[in-house]
């Protein structure tokens, strides 16, 4: 028996030897039409198993809700400590490269993480889940399948982005593009993506194959998948075209009540990086930070976060760069910070009585006279205002760190990258608001405790 199956196996990977040359030299040629021998019964029987077996741990999973301004698990309010890796996606397209996934979850809840923020898009790039509108390459989609898998395997939930504004990945810039060269494009901007009507249903076929992607691996459709924390409509959404935000808001509307139409299970955000706008009080305004003091680059924080459909809020920090024109000190930048987050957590206790995550912050590494010791200040600092609203119950509904990554992916590094592992203060600092986050829910659900389980290591 050993040996059959043996045998039957090599077939396999003989013929998808040769699918992989065809795919290297051609490139055209479409992986997603070709069919594999079948597996002999005894391994099927294994795979199906394994499948069982995931989408049980997947299916027992309860989900994250929002109870007015703080966000609950198990039945009690729970606070994330997350942590932004963007490049899950396309790390789990290739066999050779799968591991980075695996590795990076089981980094981040050996850190006591619970949350980890990533792209659920890639349109028209290398690796491209949307490889032109409407048309998906099933390839990627199970890469995608697999990081749902694999996060729920090591007790991590999952913040999803659905589109970028920036050119990374495709972008908006990719929809326009599209539209263009199909002749119904009604302008060249990029701005566009917010209000072409062609454009908009574009997007919207995407959105409707997200939330019905059934997945290979567990057999759930993603809107039933309880490893999905939130979706989040766009990475740092602009339209610079229209500084009085009636575009970007009427975009966030009917893209918000779309997603609810195919999912009300799921926590949703807009993914606003916090810029105060028009219909804002002027003592907010005057905390946008440096020469962005006058422009809200078409978005505006509390009036986008009001929107029925959106669940919570999120909010940007990048001190080195907003603040980069007034060269502004150390002390200046670190104030910056504190007022920042602490401004909007205000806005969530009071204005929106909805959580509000912080679900980018970072400091560059390339800034000159960049110290570690002063990253360490900067992020203890977010970490510090989060746990302090925390106490109270209040909206400051978590952090995500941005970004980590594990070792031999320098390819996937920007200024602000981090590999746990080879900064031991800094791992510390995230262990440590792991632990008190933890400690606030008592080790409640497999998230709190795990997380304090982290916490007794570090302290034995």
């Amino acid at each position: 028996m050993a040996v059959g199956g043996g045998l039957a196996l090599y077939h396999v990977l003989g013929v998808a030897t040769c699918v992989a040359l065809l795919y290297f030299s051609f490139g055209q040629v479409d992986l997603r039409h070709i069919s594999l021998p079948s597996l002999p019964a005894s391994a099927a029987s294994a795979s199906g198993s394994s499948l069982s077996a995931a989408a049980s741990r997947a299916a027992a999973l309860p989900f994250v809700e929002r109870r007015g301004a703080q966000l609950f698990l198990d039945g009690r309010p729970f606070y994330v400590n997350g942590w932004n890796s963007y490049w899950l996606m396309d790390n789990a397209v290739e066999p050779s490269s799968r591991d980075r996934v695996s590795r990076m979850f089981r980094t981040g809840a050996e850190m006591g993480l619970t949350v980890c923020r990533s792209w659920a898009f890639n349109d028209g790039a290398y690796n491209a889940l949307q490889v032109s509108p409407g048309h998906f390459d099933e390839r990627v989609f199970k890469a995608l399948d697999r990081v749902l898998v694999e996060a729920a395997r090591h007790g991590v939930r999952l913040i999803l982005s659905l589109a970028n504004n920036l050119e990374h990945y495709g972008g908006k810039t990719q929809y326009v593009r599209w539209a263009w060269e199909e002749g119904v494009g009604l302008s060249a901007s990029n701005d566009s993506f917010f209000f072409d009507p062609a454009i908009r249903d574009y997007f919207k076929v995407y959105l409707k194959t997200l939330l019905t992607r059934k997945n290979h691996l567990t057999g759930m459709e993603y809107r039933d998948d309880p490893t999905i924390l939130a979706w989040e409509l766009m990475n740092e959404p602009r339209c610079t075209t229209d500084p009085s935000g009636d575009t970007l808001q009427r975009w966030i509307e009917e893209m918000a009540a779309y997603v609810k139409s195919f999912d009300k299970k799921h926590l949703l955000t807009v993914g606003t990086e916090g810029f105060y706008g028009p219909t804002s009080p002027q003592r907010k305004m005057t905390v946008n930070p440096g020469s962005w003091d006058d422009s809200n680059f078409g978005s505006d924080f509390i009036r986008n976060a009001k929107i029925p459909d959106i669940d919570f809020a999120s909010i940007h920090l990048y001190p080195d760069t907003w603040l980069q024109h007034k060269n502004a000190t150390v002390d200046e930048k670190l104030k910056f910070v504190k007022r920042w987050v602490a401004s909007h957590i205000e806005d969530g206790d009071k204005e929106l009585g909805k959580p509000v995550l912080t679900t980018e912050f970072g400091l560059s590494q390339r800034v000159k006279g960049f110290r570690h010791s002063q990253r360490d200040v900067f992020y203890k600092a977010v970490y510090d205002t989060v746990y302090r609203s925390a106490v109270r119950g209040g909206a400051g509904a978590g952090a995500f760190v941005w970004q980590l990554a594990v070792e031999g992916m320098e390819e996937y590094h920007d200024d602000f990258s981090v590999v746990p592992s080879q900064h031991p203060s800094l791992d510390k600092l995230i262990k440590t608001q792991s632990c008190r986050l933890a400690k606030l829910r008592r080790g409640v659900g497999e998230e709190g405790k795990r997380a304090l389980s982290v916490c007794a290591a570090a302290a034995s």
